[in-house]
Parts: C-alpha cells; sequence; structure tokens
C-alpha cells in the first residue's frame, strides 16, 4: 500500500517518536540507519527477515555507506538505547526486561518488534479516524 507525502511524514515522525521514548541518541550514525530500516521494515517485514542481503545493502546504498557499518552502527545504537534508555518501555514492547540478563534484542528482533508496534499503533489510529 502506497502513502502520499504527508503519511511517510507521519511515519517518519512517529518512528522518530518510539525510537526517542526507547533512548535511541538522535546524534548516532545508528539511529539513522534504524530509523530507515524501521520505515522500510514497516512497508515490507519481508527485510526483516533477511537483513544481511536486503536490509543492510538497501540502508547502506540509501546512506552511501558500507553494509558493515550500517550493521555496526545499528548494534551500537541498540546496545546505548538497551542500557540506557527507558527500562519499562523495553518490558512492554519486548517481553523481557534488562534486569533479567536475558540480553538485549538482535538487530532484526528491535527493527521488527517496532515496526510490528508502529503498524498496529497506525492501524488502531485509522479505525479511530473512521
Amino acid at each position: 500500500m502506497g502513502y502520499d507525502g504527508t503519511e511517510n511524514v507521519r511515519l517518519e515522525q512517529y518512528v522518530t517518536e518510539v525510537m526517542l521514548e526507547m533512548g535511541v541518541p538522535a546524534h548516532l550514525k545508528g539511529y539513522h540507519y534504524l530509523r530507515s530500516s524501521i520505515v522500510m521494515a514497516k512497508e515490507d517485514m519481508e527485510v526483516v527477515g533477511s537483513v544481511t542481503k536486503l536490509l543492510y545493502p538497501e540502508i547502506a546504498k540509501m546512506h552511501k555507506t558500507t553494509e558493515q557499518k550500517v550493521e555496526r552502527a545499528i548494534r551500537n545504537a541498540i546496545e546505548v538505547s538497551w542500557t540506557r534508555g527507558n527500562a519499562q518501555t523495553f518490558e512492554e514492547l519486548f517481553g523481557y526486561s534488562v534486569q533479567s540478563g536475558t540480553g538485549r534484542p538482535t538487530n532484526s528482533e528491535y527493527i521488527a518488534q517496532i515496526a510490528d508496534k508502529i503498524s498496529l499503533d497506525m492501524r488502531s489510529e485509522m479505525i479511530k479516524a473512521v
């Protein structure tokens, strides 16, 4: 389903809000890569199933960098948000807590979970508007 420019802007704004709530610092390169990844995953969840073959190459091309740098920057941004972010938000979203010692979610888990949350929230918002 295609979006007009206004809906794309709204989607990016909402992704930004969720990422800031998760504690991803906006000054990290991984923040921008993550935002692009989440938007892409929201549009097509298939990319999450193949991050190394589909997602990272596309993000790298978009941001004129390498796939390795994209992967590492995203991993770093997730690690920073996992250690400094809102533990309650993580527990609500991922079902396990920082204190439990289960380790942080993988890049693909993180991206998929946030993209799914955003899809559900936006669908719910559309239903309310009708």
